[in-house]
C-alpha cells in the first residue's frame, strides 16, 4: 500500500487472521478495512496460516482490502509434536522481532495489540522498551476472569489464570491505550492497575457488524447445509461460542420448554459452532443439556465444530429468527444483535436485565427479551420463557425488518466502532503533544 503523506501509521498485531475461521479475526479485519478512512494507514503482523491449527476459511480472505499490508512470520508447529498450542506462544518471538523491526522501517506511529491470544499483549510492552512506540491493548475477552467453578489445582486453568496475574500488570503498565468489546472487559484491569486511568486512553467498542459481509453472500450462491427449512416449525439460529456464564441460563431455557408442550411442537433452535473446540464435530456442549430434558433433536440441535464465518451468515439468512444467549455475568454486548438486524430476522433473547443490549434490542422494536437478574434471576427463565416464546411467535409473525429502528444500532456498525478507535488513537496523541 502507498503511504499518503497525510496518514498516521499503525501497526496490529493479529496472531490469528484471514484465512483463520476463528471469531477473533474479524475484529482486526474490520479495523484494517474501516481506519484509511480516518487517516490511519493499517498494516497487519500476524502468524502464518500453515502454523494454524483451525480449518481455512479462504472467502474471508475475500473481504479483505485488496491494498491490505500483511506481514506473516513462522511459528512452532504443532506436529509431529504439540508442545504448545497457543499460537501467542508459540509464535510469540518472531511476532516481537518483526513488530521491532517494522516499527523502525516502516516508521509506525502505532502499534494496537486486540487480545487474546493474551501472550501477544507482552509483545506491547517489550516493543515499547525496545523503540519507545506507543501501543494500546484491545480486551475481546478478559485476560484475568472470575472461572464459573472451581478450577483443580495444578490444571491447565488453574495454571493459565496464576499466569495471568503475573503477567497481565507487565503488559499494561507502560500502555498508552486500553480498549475492550465493553467496561466490563477491562475495567478490572484498570481497578488492578489504577496508574491507568490516568496515565492512559480508555475507550469501549462493541465489535462491529458490516453490512458488505451480508452483500457477499450473494455472490457466493451458498446454501444452508445444517438443517432445511420446515413449515410446521420456527426455526431459530444461536451461532458463536458458548461462555461458561451461560450455561446455566441454558439449563433454564431447556427446563422452561420441556415443561410446555406447545412451545416444544412450534420451534427449533439450532445452535452453531458451539463446542469445546472449534475443529471437533463431536464436541458437543448443548446436547447434554437438550438430552437431559428430552429436548434432543426434537427441538434443539447442535451443530458444534465452527464452520466458515460467510456460512453462518448464510444460516442466519435462512432461520425463521435469530436466538441470542447471555449469561449470569451482564458484560453481554449486543454485537449479534446487530447481525441479527444485518440478516433482517427476528430476535428471541434471553439476557442479563443489566446488558446493554436488553435496551437496545427494545427500542429498535428488534425482537422480544427476557431479562433475568443474574444467578438471582435464573429460576424467573424457567418460569417465564414459553410465555416470552409466545409472545416472540406472534411478534415474529407480523415483523418487518424494515420497521426496525436502525439508528439506535448505527454505533455498532464496524464504521462507526473503527471511528471511535480513530478518536481514542487521537487522544493519545493529543496527550503527547
Amino acid at each position: 500500500m502507498e503511504q499518503n503523506p497525510g496518514m498516521r501509521k499503525i501497526l496490529i498485531i493479529s496472531p490469528h487472521f484471514p484465512p483463520s475461521n476463528l471469531a477473533g479475526v474479524h475484529r482486526a479485519r474490520l479495523f484494517a478495512h474501516h481506519l484509511p478512512a480516518f487517516g490511519w494507514q493499517p498494516i497487519i503482523l500476524t502468524v502464518h496460516e500453515k502454523y494454524y491449527e483451525e480449518k481455512l476459511d479462504w472467502n474471508l480472505v475475500k473481504l479483505l482490502p485488496s491494498h491490505l499490508q500483511i506481514e506473516k512470520v513462522r511459528a512452532i508447529p504443532v506436529k509431529p509434536l504439540r508442545i504448545v498450542g497457543d499460537i501467542g506462544i508459540r509464535g510469540f518471538v518472531p511476532m516481537l522481532q518483526k513488530a521491532i523491526q517494522l516499527i523502525r522501517k516502516e516508521h509506525i506511529d502505532f502499534l494496537y495489540i486486540p487480545i487474546p491470544s493474551n501472550y501477544a499483549a507482552l509483545i506491547g510492552r517489550l516493543a515499547h522498551e525496545f523503540t519507545g512506540i506507543p501501543y494500546g491493548i484491545d480486551y475481546m475477552d478478559p485476560w484475568i476472569y472470575r472461572p464459573s467453578h472451581s478450577l483443580r489445582w495444578f490444571s491447565k486453568a488453574w495454571f493459565s489464570l496464576r499466569l495471568a496475574h503475573v503477567l497481565e500488570p507487565i503488559a499494561v503498565k507502560k500502555a498508552a491505550l486500553i480498549t475492550g468489546v465493553a467496561l466490563g472487559y477491562y475495567e478490572g484491569v484498570i481497578r488492578r492497575n489504577p496508574h491507568l486511568q490516568k496515565n492512559c486512553v480508555l475507550a469501549a467498542m462493541p465489535l462491529g457488524g458490516e453490512q458488505d459481509d451480508h452483500e457477499c453472500i450473494g455472490t457466493l450462491h451458498s446454501r444452508p447445509y445444517l438443517f432445511h427449512k420446515r413449515e410446521d416449525k420456527f426455526q431459530l439460529v444461536y451461532a458463536g461460542v458458548m461462555w461458561p456464564p451461560a450455561f446455566q441460563p441454558l439449563e433454564r431455557v431447556c427446563a422452561g420448554i420441556a415443561h410446555d408442550e406447545s412451545i416444544r411442537r412450534q420451534i427449533e433452535i439450532h445452535f452453531i459452532g458451539t463446542g469445546k473446540t472449534p475443529d471437533d464435530p463431536q464436541g458437543y456442549q448443548i446436547r447434554p443439556i437438550a438430552e437431559k430434558w428430552g429436548l434432543w433433536q426434537q427441538c434443539v440441535f447442535e451443530y458444534p465444530a465452527r464452520i466458515p464465518y460467510l456460512d453462518v451468515l448464510v444460516h442466519l439468512q435462512a432461520a425463521d429468527g435469530i436466538f441470542i444467549l447471555g449469561g449470569t455475568e451482564p458484560h453481554y454486548t449486543p454485537s449479534k444483535v446487530y447481525q441479527a438486524i444485518l440478516s433482517k430476522k427476528p430476535i428471541l433473547a434471553v439476557l442479563h436485565q443489566a446488558s446493554t443490549a436488553v435496551q437496545v434490542i427494545r427500542e429498535s422494536g428488534a425482537g422480544i427479551v427476557l431479562g433475568f437478574n443474574g444467578e438471582a434471576g435464573l429460576t424467573q427463565i424457567e418460569q417465564q420463557f414459553a410465555s416470552s416464546c409466545a409472545d416472540f411467535l406472534a411478534f415474529a409473525r407480523q415483523f418487518n425488518p424494515n420497521q426496525v429502528n436502525r439508528t439506535v444500532f448505527e454505533r455498532y456498525s464496524a464504521r462507526e466502532v473503527t471511528r471511535q478507535l480513530a478518536l481514542a488513537l487521537e487522544e493519545v496523541f493529543r496527550r503527547k503533544t
